[in-house]
């Protein structure tokens, strides 16, 4: 590797990790044994035989069943259907909680698919995972174990939950992004006849951050102060300025929100 290709790649380097720093920084990761923790509450909280977390991946047009709870649930952890797929993925699909009392009597359940977990559940409900940047999944919970349907209580209790599992999925979105970011950016440099400027390089790590953050606001904001490391300070000040009068007119509103609900 020739000097201006090792610097190419430092330059890089550098600019990820900047931008990473600040995405960590903004909202710091989770791992599958938070959603795993989460499941477990599911669970216990309508008193089910079991409650699964299913993510989807833009990768492979799939939603992949990332965790799991309850006597009955193990068996669905790395299931992967398409995301119109069975219940959950009209669910998905829809953005519409369901709770159906004889899955067997829906045309949308798919017998061999629950086969496929070692358990066919006779009810089933299921929320989606959403917040405003969109739906990135479904929770499902199976079979009370007092032999009741889902009722509008249980419906309450799991959109609340659902919400928490959104949160902790986005943060771990963060995560598989960041790996996707180092390799795809290094990966372009690689494809480069003449090892680009530093400039150039920029460009690139920004371009690559910027496709991230049509799925995810969080790397829009990331990518921008990852640029400002080598703005002029003055123009760093002025920045950070700004971003301080906006957390302190969030703060306000935040302040006047709760007492309007007092």
């Amino acid at each position: 590797m020739t000097d201006q290709a090792r610097a190419a790649t430092l330059e890089a380097l550098v600019g990820v990790a900047v931008r990473l720093a600040a995405a960590e920084r903004l909202a710091p990761p989770s791992a599958d044994p938070a959603l795993r923790a989460i499941a477990d509450a599911a669970a216990a909280a309508l008193h089910v035989v079991a409650a699964s977390i299913a993510l989807y991946e833009a990768a492979e047009d799939r939603l992949v069943f990332r965790a799991a709870a309850g006597p009955h649930g193990d068996g669905v952890i790395g299931l992967a259907i398409a995301p119109h797929e069975g219940i959950a993925g009209y669910v998905f699909s829809t953005g519409q909680p369901l709770a159906i009392a004889d899955v067997a009597a829906d045309p949308r359940f798919e017998r061999q698919t629950a086969e496929r977990t070692g358990y066919v559940p006779r009810s089933l409900l299921a929320v989606p995972l959403v917040d405003g940047e969109g739906i990135i999944g479904v929770m499902e919970w199976l079979d009370r174990a007092d032999g009741a349907p889902f009722d509008l209580v249980d419906l309450e209790v799991a959109t609340r939950v659902a919400a928490a599992a959104t949160a902790t999925a986005r943060a771990m979105r963060l995560e598989q992004d960041a790996g996707r970011l180092l390799v795809r950016v290094l990966g372009a440099l690689g494809r480069e006849t003449d090892p680009p400027q530093s400039d150039a390089v920029e460009a690139l790590v920004a371009e690559v951050a910027g496709q991230l953050a049509d799925n995810d606001a969080l790397w829009r904001l990331a990518d921008r102060i990852g640029q400002l490391r080598d703005a002029d300070p003055d123009d760093v000040d002025l920045a950070v300025d700004w971003l301080d009068a906006l957390l302190d007119r969030t703060r306000r509103r935040g302040r006047s929100g709760r007492r309007a609900r007092a």
